[in-house]
């Protein structure tokens, strides 16, 4: 059946219900002022790249490239760390989660209670006060080259599965209800990003970081107000989702329960700490602040901003659950998946209001860009220094071309990969899976290395070589295995259609979409078994083996020869218990360079 029969056939059989919910999705489509909102937001962002890298352009140097001279101010590195959290996949699958699966999840955005002082106290100020621009660097001095290489390995593996994904996304989206080519648009978005973080380098990064923040700060807020108006007020959003299970707290212990308060909460400390503090993406730009002090405020910044934009996402899910309690879009077949719920919702709440479906796209893509500038700014400065500087005669315009040549393949990779993605819907699981494998080892052998005054290179090593095999083969061998039954809904008052469930999907639909193999219930119960641990687990069981591997080999293997312990190198609040002298170490190439320049 063609698009237009399709528009056709759901326009005339959409019928209002009681409460008037149901409308037409195929109302969803692009004209003139939504066109002009998204391609205003699309010149911004080359603008300020052309401002950085043409007009205001600092020393050509790498250290005006990746740190912005370590003179960026507080408050842009703040809503730049706060826009990188967000990416497309993420506007549209939280507000899902909170549909299907209750207010569980928003326990990852409580958890920033515990991020922000571990960061504050624990992590950044072992950066600052060793000079380490790259916290990689860090591994190497505490440990040994392999500890640095294996992390490395692992975070440029994460980061290009990732980024192909992150543009993809919100560029189908932006296809599908403009009918253009969906690689068309997928290069020329990314030829513009990579335009800005080429040439205008970490400032370019971090300004358009800014404005995109604002645009998704303007379209989750507007979206959950308007929605909750309709539904008629907060209060009566609550109570539909109370009886509805929606705000149910899960309080069980059971490692397979796919989504409890304790496992949010202990997981996603973990992974958000690794991902903001020990992720060079964030680091870099967190270490581009003239000192620590003023890390700590932007650090404190962001907590807050990035409180309030979650929780404005995730009252949207509830929103949504409450305007469609009695007429499921899933079951009456409006939408195939329930990452589809957003842009449907977008739709019927603001869709009569001009230009709201290009504020709304533009928020998808601005949370894509973000993400997509960062990775690929880090991911040039970490390929350059750790595998190419070495093995070239370094000089600063060298590198620096280097680098722009990096994020130009880097862009180019992310529009080739889009056709890969295109054919594999489940990408997004097995995507995120990895991230599972690589945070959980990523926060243990550093926190092992900051926090164990006896660990040393050895131990590490092994330990988070144990931590990324084990995760490898649960996460590989559990897939399939694990189904979740989503939580209650009803089509009671769904207006009567004669038609199929094919009949009424939109052009929305044919975005690829995590697998949802957890919409299931369990077949059978035969008891616990550790590939049927929920994937909420895995960043915690990924620490916990560094921790167990890694604290008991420290004393069982002797340290490398010429090893040396820097008490400087421990965390502050670990210092004034560790029992071993200040010592010199063998410091890398970069640390030594930034010292001399300081």
């Amino acid at each position: 059946m063609n698009a237009s029969i399709i528009t056709s056939t759901m326009a005339s059989a959409v019928v209002s219900n009681g409460s008037g919910v149901i409308s037409d999705i195929s109302q969803f489509v692009f004209n003139s002022v939504d066109y002009s909102v998204f391609v205003f937001m699309l010149c911004i962002s080359a603008g300020i790249g052309v401002y950085f890298g043409f007009f205001a352009k600092g020393e050509d140097t790498t250290e005006e490239y990746l740190h912005g001279g370590k003179q960026m101010k507080t408050l842009p590195i703040a809503i730049s760390l706060v826009a990188s959290q967000l990416s497309g996949i993420s506007i549209m699958t939280i507000p899902a989660e909170m549909y299907s699966y209750g207010i569980n999840w928003f326990f990852n955005v409580v958890s920033m209670v515990i991020i922000i002082p571990i960061l504050l106290w624990v992590v950044i100020p072992v950066f600052y006060n060793n000079n380490i621009s790259n916290c990689y660097e860090y591994l190497e001095v505490r440990f040994n080259r392999k500890t640095r290489e294996l992390q490395t390995i692992a975070f440029m593996v994460t980061l290009f599965l990732m980024l192909p994904v992150f543009i993809f996304i919100p560029a189908l989206a932006f296809s599908q209800v403009t009918g253009i080519n969906i690689h068309l648009i997928n290069g020329v978005v990314c030829a513009i990003c990579v335009f800005y973080t080429m040439f205008g380098g970490i400032k370019a990064v971090v300004w358009t970081d800014v404005v995109q923040a604002a645009i998704m700060v303007m379209s989750v807020t507007l979206v959950g107000v308007l929605g909750a108006i309709k539904v008629g007020g907060v209060t009566e959003v609550f109570r539909i989702a109370g009886e509805g299970q929606r705000l149910n707290v899960n309080l069980e212990f059971d490692a397979t329960t796919r989504s409890t308060f304790w496992n949010n909460f202990i997981s996603s400390t973990i992974m958000w700490t690794s991902y903001v503090g020990l992720n060079q993406s964030c680091v870099q730009r967190i270490v581009s602040l003239p000192s620590l002090k003023h890390a700590r405020r932007s650090l404190i910044i962001f907590g807050f901003g990035f409180v309030m934009i979650m929780f404005f996402n995730c009252f949207t899910g509830i929103v949504m659950y409450a305007r469609y309690h009695d007429c499921d879009p899933l079951e009456a077949g409006f939408v195939s998946k329930a990452d589809k719920l957003m842009p449907f919702f977008v739709q019927d709440v603001v869709g009569h209001l001009k230009g709201m479906p290009g504020v709304f796209i533009s928020c998808v893509f601005s949370a894509a860009l973000s993400t997509m500038s960062a990775g690929m700014n880090s991911l040039a400065g970490i390929v350059y220094f750790d595998y190419i500087k070495p093995h070239i005669k370094h000089t600063e315009r060298r590198a620096n071309l280097t680098m722009k040549t990096l994020v130009l393949l880097t862009g180019l990779y992310c529009i080739l990969a889009g056709t890969v993605v295109e054919k594999f819907s489940s990408i997004l699981q097995i995507v995120y899976s990895i991230g599972g494998v690589t945070f959980g080892s990523v926060f243990g052998v550093f926190l092992l290395g900051m926090l164990v005054p006896k660990a040393h290179g050895r131990a590490a090593f092994w330990a988070a070589i144990s931590s990324m095999l084990v995760m490898v083969y649960i996460v590989g061998a559990s897939q399939g295995r694990n189904h979740y039954e989503t939580l209650p809904s009803s089509v009671e008052s769904c207006p009567v259609l004669n038609m199929t469930s094919s009949s009424l999907t939109s052009p929305l639909d044919a975005m690829p979409h995590q697998q949802d193999s957890d919409s299931l219930s369990p077949a059978t119960d035969k008891g616990f078994h550790i590939l049927d641990l929920s994937f909420n687990w895995y960043s915690t069981l990924g620490a916990i083996i560094v921790f167990a591997v890694g604290i008991p080999l420290s004393y069982i293997l002797s340290p490398e020869k010429g090893a040396k312990f820097d008490v400087k190198l421990l965390s502050p609040i670990i210092q004034p218990f560790a029992n071993y002298e200040l010592a010199q170490t063998e410091e890398v190439l970069e640390v030594i360079t930034a010292k001399t320049k300081s």
